[in-house]
């Protein structure tokens, strides 16, 4: 139970990629995280684009933070959801600002993307959005996980094993 001590957010929309959801949340349960789906409205249930359904325990405005270790943006078509809330990208800004754990997945760069932290750093994402992480200043590589300090990137969902390795071995770090 290595993470035993650890929190996470884990941001849920409408379209998440089930897998990429819930295989990283399942995981740091697993070792002991303590993971918040949290999405645009607390109770509400969310479904992923083969029909697996997750439940916002809190919404954007409950949360505060600087109170988590870290944060989990899944892809599918949420990200593009997600991305336009302006408490979503105060999220991702604040865990980069304070090099906590960023973990994105597939089409989560687009998250990261207006988030506006890209630029100079190490990542990977599904190749659809490689020329958008280009532009926005990012070094793109085609391989299953990249770690640049403490963001976390893979593609697609035969590269969750060992994206959640990944993400369980920097969280245990920090």
């Amino acid at each position: 139970m290595r993470l035993q001590d650890k929190k996470v957010i884990a941001l849920v929309s409408a379209d998440f990629e089930d897998l990429e959801l819930w295989y990283p949340v399942m995981r740091l349960r697993e070792e002991g995280a303590l993971v918040h789906l949290v999405g645009e409205k607390r109770g509400e249930t969310y479904i992923g684009k083969y029909g697996v359904p997750a439940e916002a325990e809190y919404s954007f405005t409950d949360i505060e933070p600087s109170d988590y270790d870290g944060i989990l943006v899944p892809g599918g078509w949420a990200p593009d959801k997600l991305r336009r809330y302006p408490e979503v990208l105060a999220m991702v800004r604040h865990m980069d600002k304070h090099e906590k754990i960023i973990g994105q997945i597939c089409h989560a760069g687009w998250v990261l993307i207006s988030a506006g932290i890209l630029e100079g750093r190490q990542v990977t994402s599904t190749p659809g959005i490689k020329d958008d992480m280009v532009n926005a200043g990012a070094v793109w590589h085609d391989e299953a996980v990249i770690t640049d300090g403490h963001i976390i990137s893979s593609r697609r969902p035969p590269d969750l094993p060992p994206y959640g390795k990944a993400l369980s071995d920097a969280l245990a770090s920090k």
